[in-house]
């Protein structure tokens, strides 16, 4: 690895960063901004976007239980911005270049984020700052597309049509499927057909039988994926009915859990010889400090690593392959961000995307 000279330009003391304490309390608020450290990028945030399943999935429980003395912390694990200063050891990028970025802990809800060098990847011109934000989200469900094998002609089905279900559907067809999303939320189901499912259906009203027939030719699906946190047993069983059965009536195919799921089924002769795969966030090299910072795992050995994904959904939205702007619902300033999140956890079916802005950011202004 390189042991280059730090470069820096004008570097703040201080930020503004949005947190969540313990009883499930939002605001944002200035915080100092912690030095580089060896392999991190400053980067000056334009936009970032908030993960609602993650990131928000459990607050209604925290406040409903309440601490007396709660602890704090920053949250947001994706955004976009602009390189304003270089750690010790970072070449890949220049002072100035446009860049996504994505780590818990690291591409904060904040005007600045100190993130490793591995996590970010290089945003052409016609990729928005609220675009590049998704970069996180939109790796997440390349990496399920792949791990699932998901391929040309393949009809897939995917429960849950939060932003990573959204992004699936989006993936897939991208990658030759057809995809069937399927949800209870109509605000969901509508931004699926518009931007990425070749047809939606509510998930406690089909008829399964018929859109099995329907939507395969009577093939059966091939994959499903389970996009949402959770207990996820009816659409496991769901996606599993929908699967292609074979002439001994066993069910075949593959169900993959890209959401953070709790199932409880019987498997062997209870399930079929169906493979369930799961797809842990974004590939190799995410929660490997070493890689994060600057570290190259083999190309041969390790095709896909994390940065590589990024760089892919990347250059799929610059390519108009991967539509973002139609998942989002709602663009606010930072200093706003606690009645934005408000809205996604209290009226879910008027929310879906939220972006948060700063340093200036209107879209489309830069």
């Amino acid at each position: 690895m390189s042991q280059s000279t730090p470069s820096t330009t004008s570097r703040p003391s201080s930020r503004r960063v949005v947190f969540m304490d313990d009883n499930g309390r939002i605001w944002t608020e200035e915080a100092p901004l912690p030095p580089l450290g060896f392999g991190e990028l400053l980067i000056e945030v334009r936009a970032s976007l908030v993960s609602p399943g993650t990131e928000l999935g459990g607050v209604k429980g925290r406040r409903a239980r309440r601490k007396e003395n709660p602890g704090k912390r920053a949250f947001g694990y994706s955004n976009a911005g602009v390189l304003a200063a270089k750690g010790e050891g970072c070449d890949q990028f220049e002072i100035g270049d446009r860049l996504a970025g994505m780590g818990g802990g690291y591409a904060l809800h904040a005007t600045h984020a100190n993130i490793p060098q591995n996590l970010c990847a290089k945003m052409l011109d016609s990729v928005s700052y609220e675009e590049g934000a998704a970069c996180h989200l939109a790796a997440t469900a390349l990496h399920a597309v792949q791990r699932g094998r998901i391929g040309i002609a393949e009809n897939v089905a995917v429960a849950g049509l939060g932003m990573v279900g959204q992004l699936v559907c989006q993936t897939a067809r991208i990658a030759g499927a057809h995809v069937l999303g399927l949800d209870v939320n109509a605000l969901r189901l509508e931004t699926a057909l518009r931007a990425g499912a070749d047809r939606v259906e509510n998930a406690a009203e089909m008829n399964v039988d018929a859109a099995r027939e329907e939507f395969t030719n009577g093939y059966g699906f091939d994959c499903g994926v389970i996009a949402f946190g959770g207990d996820a047993t009816g659409a496991f069983r769901q996606l599993r009915s929908l699967l292609k059965i074979s002439p001994d009536g066993h069910k075949m195919g593959r169900i993959v859990i890209v959401g953070g799921a709790s199932i409880q089924h019987g498997f062997a002769a209870g399930a079929g010889n169906i493979d369930v795969v799961s797809a842990a966030r974004t590939g190799p090299g995410y929660h490997d400090e070493a890689y994060e910072r600057g570290a190259h795992y083999p190309p041969v050995f390790v095709p896909r690593p994390t940065q590589r994904n990024l760089e892919t959904v990347l250059r799929f939205m610059a390519e108009g392959r991967l539509d973002v702007k139609t998942l989002i619902t709602d663009m606010v300033p930072i200093d706003r961000a606690a009645e934005a999140c408000e809205k996604l956890i209290q009226t879910p079916d008027q929310a879906l995307g939220v972006v948060f802005t700063m340093n200036g950011y209107e879209a489309g202004s830069d």
